[in-house]
């Protein structure tokens, strides 16, 4: 009789290994090797055939390509991350940390989706009672959604097949276990097996499936790092505890961009879409105070308005401080080495603090000039005129370079009520400025902090 096979999962990027190695050869990560048990197949059974078996290969000029591919779920925030809308027969990953709004947002959608669809909501987590008490609060009541509170794998898919549903929502991921597979829920093999099991149900009958992940203390998705391979859209629900804002990001897109950011309000009926996030992150913002500056970044084909604030203050150490909160930190550090070198600021002999006011992060070079004018601001103690805004990236000799899609950025600069905006002086794209707006094109770093402060 032949014996379990152990295999080694990391967690970090999904590689394979026959023993347990403290470091994973193929990504360099420390600890993050599983034992996964194989068991061998069982001598004249047959596999149990997966779902869709009869599928047979098409030559390409004969897939139809007629039927309705996308189609929307009724939240135009969520419709903006995952491209468009939702796409038929794929297998969409939400993570997020508990309690942040995945299954609030999922639910919530089902009010749009039962218009026309039939929707198999499957929690591992909560029992009907409690889901129906959760829809009630959101609004949501409608024949054509089905709840279902179950854990085995081969109910669920049992449950599927007899409902034939459009859309299938699991929640979570990590409830869910495979009976062939002696692994505890959860576990790195059963989150694989389970998974694999929904992308074969959503390829084969062409359900649009939803599947909720948490994320473990790292900030990743729980399970193996397959797992993110396997499905076609991974998004991750993020926010401040503290805030009743909520961002949500796609990390991967194989139907449309994974630049696209989806901003939602947390309030007590379910989530409210907040389609002006530049208001929402200039709200408070303080006038008058140095270290501040307006940054107008693209999220995707979304121009977005964000402060920037810096923190310039004599140091107590042999060696200054840096951090940055928002923005990148090898970035930030050469920003303030450029800052010294090229605009004759003393920095070496300060602490600097950076930090993206409303949980955005920036990672576009467009920031890097508002960056700078925030530290210079900040160091000597001069506010920036509250109704200007800077776009434009920072070069090691100091130049500001020009940015792309900088006349969508001014729209938005002057909609959101900003009279003033500085931009590169050697742009090369036809610019059509709106009117009321003041701008001021500059060459470096030098002439960009004369005109600011």
């Amino acid at each position: 009789m032949a014996k379990a096979k152990s295999v080694f999962y990391c967690t970090a990027c999904g590689n394979e290994s026959a023993k347990w190695v403290g470091r994973c050869p193929a990504c360099g990560a420390w600890n993050t090797l599983q034992e996964h048990i194989e068991k061998p197949a069982t001598p004249g059974k047959a596999r149990s055939a997966p779902v869709g078996m009869s599928r047979r290969p098409q030559p390409l000029p004969e897939v139809d390509t007629d039927a309705q591919i996308r189609f929307l779920t009724g939240m135009g925030e969520l419709d903006r991350v995952l491209g468009g809308g939702a796409v038929a027969g794929s297998l969409v990953l939400v993570g997020g940390a508990p309690g942040i709004g995945k299954s609030t947002l999922l639910l919530q959608i089902c009010s749009c989706l039962c218009r026309d669809r039939t929707v198999l909501y499957v929690s591992g987590e909560e029992s009907e009672r409690q889901l129906k008490m959760r829809a009630l609060r959101l609004g949501v009541d409608s024949d054509r959604l089905f709840v279902l509170s179950e854990t085995r794998l081969s109910d669920v898919l049992e449950s599927a097949d007899e409902l034939k549903p459009d859309i299938l929502i699991v929640d979570s991921i990590q409830t869910m276990y495979h009976e062939e597979n002696e692994s505890a829920p959860g576990s790195v093999s059963q989150v694989k097996d389970c998974t694999m099991a929904m992308m074969q149900l959503s390829k084969a009958q062409g359900i649009t499936v939803f599947v909720v992940g948490h994320i473990n203390k790292d900030g990743a998705i729980a399970g193996p790092k397959v797992l993110e391979h396997m499905v076609d859209c991974v998004l991750y629900f993020e926010g401040d505890p503290n805030s009743n804002y909520r961002m949500l990001r796609a990390a991967k897109n194989r139907f449309g961009s994974t630049n696209e950011i989806g901003v939602f309000e947390m309030l007590d009926t379910g989530l409210a879409e907040v389609p002006n996030p530049s208001q929402m992150l200039l709200e408070g913002r303080p006038e008058g105070a140095p270290g501040t500056c307006v940054a107008c970044v693209m999220e995707g084909t979304r121009p977005v308005l964000a402060e920037v604030q810096a923190l310039v203050c004599k140091t107590t150490f042999n060696v200054p401080k840096r951090a940055a909160d928002g923005f990148d930190f090898n970035r930030a550090v050469l920003l303030l080495a450029v800052a010294e070198r090229r605009a004759g600021m003393k920095l070496s002999l300060f602490d600097a603090y950076i930090n993206v006011i409303g949980g955005l992060r920036l990672d576009e070079p467009g920031a890097d000039l508002p960056v700078v004018l925030a530290v210079a601001s900040s160091y000597r103690d001069r506010p920036i005129d509250p109704d200007l805004a800077a776009i434009g990236e920072v070069g090691l000799t100091g130049e500001i370079r020009s940015v792309s899609q900088l006349g969508q950025r001014l729209q938005e600069v002057s909609r959101l009520g900003f009279k003033k905006c500085m931009i590169p002086k050697n742009n090369s794209e036809k610019l059509d400025i709106p009117v009321g707006l003041t701008v001021y094109r500059v060459r470096d770093l030098l002439e960009a902090i004369a005109v600011a402060l």
